[in-house]
């Protein structure tokens, strides 16, 4: 039995073999529609979601399968021993999906299922967006020979891109991240990275004139949110998240930054418009941005398929 955490525990070829799979089913879908039927998915949400929840639970249904959704605050893992409780729904399911606050918590699901567990999202790692993202990349130049520069916040997202391009030893990521949120990724991590070559750590303090002239090198840029959706409304975090904003209004992706640039825009949203992102840049890179986040649901029907079946 096999879980998605994140990548560690996958190989470059078996990370290819899901994206061709996704790929495959994205264009013939009526040919996987009975593959998983009978299976049950529990999906579990400490964490606010739209497409995590919509991807999966879509996802399993267009396979033949059923899905049971808890939020976290409803169920008794806030109140119970949680091994016991881990093993209590593994005997009623066939694969869990958890998009979870804390990467301890998903270790500890990972050290206790018995059957196959999904890590939908937690404060180091989010595999399936950047599955999502690579499928995308795919799609739209052919290989996963590309150059991206992610500019924001050294985050969850961004550490999976970084685990993901190191792993799969084709394109390059430039990673300007003046932000460095709290994750489980240690130095050693990024120093691991940056030896294989495919991932290069930009000065955060450069200018933005020196990070344009990157930009007008690359094919893709990326951006995500610089304050984590549950904190971005909550009036406790209002300080924090006006400095933060202080600090990162000079690295917003907008037209300016852009002009001079053949590449597309993705963003894993939501999006915060006129802070990380600006909408001129949005309306002219909306359907890519749509594409990475429908191709969300694709990947995870093959990541489900894949650890189910295989």
């Amino acid at each position: 039995m096999k879980n998605m955490l994140n990548f560690k525990n996958f190989t470059a070829e078996e990370l290819m073999d899901i994206l061709n799979l996704a790929l495959d089913m994205k264009k013939n879908p009526e040919k996987y529609s009975e593959s998983l039927k009978g299976k049950k998915l529990y999906t579990l949400f400490e964490k606010t979601s739209t497409r995590t929840f919509l991807s999966f639970t879509t996802g399993i249904t267009e396979l033949g399968g059923t899905y049971y959704n808890q939020l976290w605050k409803d169920s008794n893992f806030v109140l119970g021993e949680p091994v016991s409780e881990i093993k209590y729904v593994c005997r009623n399911v066939d694969i869990i999906m958890a998009r979870l606050v804390k990467n301890e918590t998903v270790e500890l699901f990972g050290d206790n299922v018995t059957v196959p567990f999904i890590n939908g999202c937690d404060n180091s790692y989010h595999p399936c967006q950047i599955l999502a993202d690579a499928l995308t990349i795919l799609e739209k130049f052919g290989t996963l020979d590309v150059n991206l520069m992610y500019i924001g916040a050294k985050n969850n997202v961004f550490n999976s891109h970084v685990e993901f391009f190191s792993k799969m030893k084709q394109g390059k990521l430039y990673g300007l991240t003046p932000l460095v949120n709290d994750t489980a990724c240690d130095e050693k991590f990024y120093e691991d990275a940056k030896a294989t070559g495919y991932y290069v750590e930009l000065d955060p303090a450069m200018t933005m004139e020196a990070a344009k002239e990157y930009a007008d090198k690359m094919d893709i840029l990326y951006t995500d949110t610089w304050v984590d959706m549950e904190f971005f409304n909550n009036p406790a975090y209002k300080e924090k998240k006006e400095a933060t904003m202080a600090k990162m209004m000079p690295y917003q992706i907008n037209s300016e930054f852009t002009k001079d640039s053949k590449a597309i825009v993705f963003h894993d949203m939501p999006m915060h418009v006129g802070f990380e992102i600006s909408q001129d840049v949005i309306d002219k890179n909306l359907e890519h941005i749509l594409d990475q986040a429908e191709n969300r649901r694709h990947v995870e029907k093959a990541v489900m398929y894949t650890l189910l079946m295989k």
